[in-house]
């Protein structure tokens, strides 16, 4: 039921904050969680500020994330500089941040980051995740990856560059098949939107109510409104056999009168 509005499913630039964000391009390559409890986690957010609904979560001590931007923009070795008293003066500071995989991203509260110099993290006892469906893990696994292809393109719709259009981005998403022509625009068409322009909103992506895995194929849906207009669109995903890391890649996205590739 969550509907998100402003381009799509998570407009993250869209804040009513006087402060414009900037992207930093420089800093530490990574950041952990820290001041989280070992039992909590760190919510991630629509946009910077409370007002925002949680749209993801950072676990306790998790490393490896990656910074996109932050609000109130400082220069990150400006930043480093400061103590702890300067810092805590500050406006609230939060950060565009996405795991080491660009599964999950969203907006974080910058007290509790810190540069990650790959420091072993404390052992987690990994969540235990209760399917009542035949492959659910994998099925949950493809619904994040095609949030997560929306979250790019969402930043991409802001002027924020990403990898999403490298062949080391779109792999992350694409079977190798379609990679190449994914990134090269041959499609006329947005593959993602179905369309030429979007100015609308989509709900999340889910799963296929009736048939969501059938012979190793997962199909995830996402319903949009653009223009006024409904329209739907369908992910057809499966394991790669080319890529190693057994995450299931999208092979086919089907709109209403047309599938790309």
């Amino acid at each position: 039921m969550r509907k998100l509005i402003a381009g799509f499913l998570f407009a993250l630039t869209a804040m009513s904050a006087p402060a414009s964000a900037e992207i930093d391009g420089h800093g530490p390559d990574s950041w952990r969680v820290v001041g989280v409890s070992r039992n909590d986690a760190l919510n991630a957010r629509m946009g910077p500020g409370t007002r925002y609904p949680v749209i993801e979560r950072f676990r306790s001590n998790e490393g490896g994330l990656k910074q996109v931007t932050c609000v109130p923009y400082i220069p990150p070795a400006h930043f480093q500089r400061m103590s702890e008293a300067q810092r805590r003066a500050l406006p609230p500071r939060w950060c565009l941040m996405q795991d080491r995989a660009l599964i999950r991203a969203g907006w974080v509260n910058a007290n509790y980051l810190r540069p990650d110099f790959g420091q072993p993290a404390k052992p987690q006892m990994p969540a235990k995740r209760v399917s009542v469906e035949p492959g659910g893990d994998l099925i949950a696994r493809s619904e994040g990856l095609v949030r997560a292809l929306y979250e790019l393109r969402s930043l991409e719709d802001q002027g924020i560059r990403t990898e999403l259009y490298t062949r080391t981005g779109a792999g992350r998403f694409f079977q190798k098949a379609i990679v190449q022509r994914f990134i090269s625009g041959a499609a006329g068409a947005d593959p993602i939107y179905g369309a030429q322009d979007f100015d609308g909103a989509c709900e999340e992506p889910r799963r296929h109510p009736t048939q969501p895995m059938y012979r190793g194929m997962i199909t995830v849906i996402v319903d949009c409104v653009n223009f006024g207009r409904a329209q739907r669109t369908e992910y057809a995903l499966r394991i790669d056999p080319d890529q190693p890391d057994g995450t299931p890649r999208i092979f086919r996205i089907s709109h209403k009168d047309w599938d790309f590739p």
